[in-house]
């Protein structure tokens, strides 16, 4: 499953329109979100079956939680009885006023969705020519860019005639700053390879440690990296002011030994219980004390956690614990703080 979200006109039902029409594509569940009670989104997405969910009764961030469940409950009870074609892929569209995580919040805790559903990737659209105003003006922009696996800049064949190549480098830097982690991708009519909008299958160990690697190596070179309890990098780096005026925070905290499960599971119940609004986001690999040679997998956002997935081997030269978080007015010394109070 992939979730697409982005500002309001920043062109996430272009690049939708897109996709859907690809080769391989046929096979997919498109869920709409639209905010107001007239819905028109789906008249502007062309599919080649009328397998199109709409959900017009709120925005994604309140009272639409329910009915996303229900939708994909749905579907899955569609799809057993045989009243719909196959489904490989299902891809969510947000209203552009929405908080992506209480999308993620809903996959991550309703069981019956856990036994169907996998969430691939979270892709934020980010217009080239309109965004850095959105930006400036609405937190929920630079949230939906600061939890992105994937970030698309959009209508950038209009910056030439629309705006100038200085302002979209501004751009470019100012989300690279919100989001050191995910990869940007440029796109003129929406043009997106479809593949990028999903992830290798569950439980590839190497693509989990790139990807948590890819994490960890961009936090780092934001200046942000090291261990638990070390100080902050001096020196001045461009991206700061960006990050401060949107209150983001992305670093990474390490545990050299293994701890128990029991333990570091209750721990993050109350992270999440103090801070949960403020942690956007938080992926890492444990080490736990009963299964020391094979790393567990640990993902959560804001107050709630995906269940603890397992991989068969740690990478050659890593046999630790690390997590990477990404923060909103969240200073990393608190984070530091509760985890040398509980694991020094």
């Amino acid at each position: 499953m992939a979730i697409i979200t982005g500002f309001l006109g920043s062109g996430k039902t272009t690049v939708l329109n897109h996709v859907v029409k690809q080769p391989g594509m046929q096979a997919t569940a498109v869920i709409i979100n639209e905010f107001g009670e007239i819905g028109i989104d789906h008249m502007l997405v062309e599919t080649s079956t009328e397998l199109m969910v709409e959900i017009n009764n709120g925005c994604v961030c309140c009272t639409v939680r329910g009915d996303l469940a229900d939708k994909l409950g749905s579907l899955a009870m569609w799809l057993d009885a045989g009243r719909i074609p196959p489904v490989e892929r299902v891809i969510v569209e947000t209203t552009g006023l929405a908080d992506p995580a209480p999308i993620m919040h809903t996959l991550m805790t309703d069981p019956q969705l856990l036994e169907r559903y996998r969430l691939d990737r979270l892709v934020t659209v980010v217009d080239a020519v309109n965004g850095a105003t959105s930006l400036a003006r609405f937190p929920e922009a630079a949230k939906q860019v600061a939890v992105a696996d994937l970030l698309i800049t959009s209508k950038t064949d209009l910056i030439d005639s629309h705006s100038d190549r200085t302002a979209y480098a501004g751009l470019r830097a100012r989300i690279r700053a919100i989001n050191p982690r995910a990869e940007i991708r440029e796109t003129t009519h929406g043009a997106v390879d479809p593949d990028s909008l999903f992830a290798p299958p569950a439980g590839d160990t190497g693509s989990a440690f790139a990807e948590l690697s890819a994490w960890r190596q961009a936090t780092d070179a934001s200046g942000a990296g090291g261990e638990c309890g070390s100080h902050a990098h001096d020196g001045a780096h461009g991206h700061e002011r960006h990050l401060q005026e949107a209150g983001i925070a992305s670093f990474v905290i390490e545990l050299q030994e293994p701890v128990d499960s029991e333990r570091f599971n209750d721990f993050l119940q109350r992270l999440a219980g103090d801070f949960g609004k403020q942690m956007l986001r938080m992926k890492g690999i444990l080490r736990t004390e009963g299964s020391p040679d094979r790393p567990a997998v640990v993902q959560g956002v804001q107050h709630v956690f995906f269940p603890v997935t397992w991989l068969d081997r740690w990478p050659e030269g890593m046999r630790h614990s690390k997590f990477v978080f990404i923060t909103q007015d969240l200073a990393r010394e608190v984070i530091e703080a509760r985890f040398r109070e509980h694991f020094s």
